[in-house]
């Protein structure tokens, strides 16, 4: 055979070899990424879908959100493999890798899986909900989201706090919110010279007044110790959570306007002040204060 027509011959073998071979590759290619964007918006839709759900149940936000993620960071996973799959990985091969690496994963990762496990446990023991108002790790704010390895919280000047959850869960959480009633503590001090009687009597009508502060449990007024310029009376009303700060601000004010109308006093601290004249200088007469 002429040795051209037989490179000739080998040539068209080996484009069409290659051709096949790039369209069937091609044909992976394109049916791996249909597969990614599929799955994607099946993950971002499987969230959602998700949340719909546990919204018309009994479930609190906080166990459905949690839940939302976890349902896309599962799917997300779920549509790797079938990608991996598709395009001829071995897909039993990789998970036995990632099945024998699972240690040294595990090691490298112990902060990001403790924040995993901790977030399971705020989830599951539910020292605080989304909506709550809580205190931790010197700082406090409202409860936006409860995440997987993060939980977020905002705080009343609008700043957003990011703590890991193995971080919080460690630490003392008060949580203002868990309670539907809260007591509001007040120390009022009035003058050794005030009667006394009146002032409780005033307290007690201010307390009547407020509309927020709650008849059970009852209120409680009472003498609470003898200061040095003043007789301290304690005001422990009881209101509804939600309503605690205005009602904080609220009782301090009509304290002060009702007591300014019956002519009871709150002392103050008395200041001394004191003039020191100094020294003049060597050979300067020193100048008397006027008298």
């Amino acid at each position: 055979m002429d040795p051209d027509a037989l490179l000739f011959q080998n040539v068209t073998s080996l484009a069409g070899t290659l051709q096949t071979w790039l369209i069937q590759f091609g044909l992976k290619i394109l049916a791996a990424i249909l597969i990614l964007l599929v799955g994607l918006r099946l993950a971002r839709w499987g969230r959602r879908a998700v949340e719909r759900l546990l919204s018309r149940t009994t479930i609190d936000q906080t166990l459905s959100r949690f839940t939302a993620n976890a349902t896309q960071i599962g799917l997300v996973m779920v549509t790797i493999v079938a990608v991996l799959g598709q395009v001829g990985v071995e897909t039993a091969s990789l998970i036995a890798v990632i099945g024998s690496a699972g240690l040294a994963i595990g090691l490298a990762l112990q902060g990001s899986l403790s924040n995993l496990a901790a977030g399971v446990l705020l989830v599951l023991l539910r020292p605080f909900r989304v909506g709550d108002y809580i205190e931790a790790m010197g700082t406090g704010g409202l409860v936006e989201e409860i995440q997987l390895f993060m939980t977020l919280l905002v705080t009343t000047d609008n700043r957003s706090v990011i703590v890991p959850n193995s971080k919080l869960i460690s630490d003392v959480i008060v949580n203002y919110s868990a309670k539907p009633q809260r007591r509001v503590d007040l120390v009022i001090g009035v003058s050794y010279d005030d009667d006394l009687d009146l002032v409780q009597r005033v307290l007690t009508e201010v307390l009547q007044a407020e509309e927020r502060v709650l008849a059970e449990p009852e209120p409680v007024i009472g003498l609470l110790d003898f200061a040095d310029n003043r007789i301290n009376f304690v005001v422990r009303p009881w209101v509804n959570t939600p309503d605690y700060w205005p009602a904080y601000y609220s009782l301090k004010e009509a304290i002060k306007k009702r007591f300014d109308a019956e002519g009871i006093k709150i002392p103050f601290l008395p200041c001394d002040l004191h003039l020191l004249q100094a020294p003049p200088p060597p050979g300067v007469t020193p100048a008397k204060l006027p008298v």
